[in-house]
C-alpha cells in the first residue's frame, strides 16, 4: 500500500502548492550555503509530523483490529476514501475552517513566529507546524493510515506520504515560481480518480478473495469460549 501513499502525496502538492508554496519560499535563503539543507529539514519536519498523525490514526484503527472487524472495517473506510476523495476541498472546508478555526489560526501564528527566528530548528519546526494545516489530501491519506489498523503502518504510511509530496515543493523552492493555477486545476481533476481507487483497494483487501498480499483472506477459528481471526493467504 506504500506506492499509493507516494502517489497521494505526489498529486496532493499539486494540490496544497497554493497554500504551502508561500510559506516553501519564505523558508531559508537562497543565497546561503545551507539552502538545500533548510529545505530538506523543512520537508522532513513535515513529513514527521504526518508521520504522528498516521501513528495516532493507526493506532485507532488498530482497537477496531482487536474486536474483530478487520475485513468489515477496511470495507467502510474504502467507502469513506472514495467519499472523500470525491469532496476533497468540500471536506477541506468544513474540516479546516469552521471546526478548527482556533488551532489553525494557533498555526499560523506558529509558523510566522518559526519563519522570522530562522535557523535550522527553526526550518524543521516550521515544517512540524505546517503539516497541521488543514489540507483535504492529508485527510484522505489519514483515512487510508486508519485503514491500515496498524499503528506502525499507519505512522509508515503518513510519513511516505509527505515524502511523495517533497519533489514538487522543492521544485517549488528552487525555481521560486509557484505552478500555474491551469497546471494545478488539472491535476486536481485527476485526484478524485486516484481516490477513488485506493478506496477499492480496500474494499478488494476487505473482501477476503485470497490473493496474497493484496486481499488475504480472514479465517475464524473457536478456542474455547473465545473466537480467534486468522489470516489466511492461498
Amino acid at each position: 500500500m506504500i506506492w499509493t501513499a507516494l502517489v497521494l502525496g505526489f498529486l496532493g502538492s499539486f494540490h496544497c502548492v497554493g497554500m504551502c508554496g508561500p510559506i516553501a519560499l519564505a523558508v531559508g535563503n537562497s543565497g546561503s550555503n545551507q539552502f538545500l539543507i533548510n529545505k530538506i529539514l523543512y520537508n522532513l519536519g513535515r513529513s514527521v509530523t504526518y508521520a504522528l498523525l498516521g501513528l495516532i490514526v493507526g493506532s485507532i484503527g488498530f482497537t477496531f483490529s482487536m474486536a474483530g472487524i478487520q475485513q468489515g472495517f477496511s470495507i467502510a473506510i474504502g467507502l469513506v476514501i472514495i467519499l472523500v476523495a470525491i469532496g476533497v476541498k468540500g471536506s477541506e472546508n468544513l474540516l479546516g475552517y469552521s471546526v478548527f478555526a482556533k488551532p489553525v489560526n494557533w498555526v499560523k501564528s506558529k509558523l510566522s513566529y518559526f519563519l522570522k527566528m530562522g535557523g535550522k530548528a527553526a526550518f524543521f519546526a516550521t515544517g512540524l507546524v505546517n503539516g497541521l494545516l488543514p489540507c483535504g489530501m492529508v485527510y484522505l491519506a489519514l483515512v487510508a493510515a486508519l485503514g491500515l489498523q496498524n499503528p506502525i503502518l499507519g505512522a509508515t504510511y503518513m510519513f511516505f506520504f509527505g515524502i511523495g509530496t517533497i519533489p514538487l515543493l522543492l521544485a517549488l523552492m528552487y525555481s521560486g515560481k509557484i505552478i500555474p493555477a491551469k497546471s494545478r486545476v488539472t491535476v486536481q481533476k485527476i485526484i478524485p480518480y486516484v481516490g477513488v481507487l485506493v478506496g477499492l483497494i480496500f474494499i478488494v483487501r476487505g473482501l477476503g478473495l485470497g490473493i496474497h498480499g493484496f486481499s488475504p483472506d480472514l479465517q475464524v477459528f473457536n478456542y474455547g469460549s473465545e473466537q480467534i481471526e486468522i489470516t489466511m493467504c492461498r
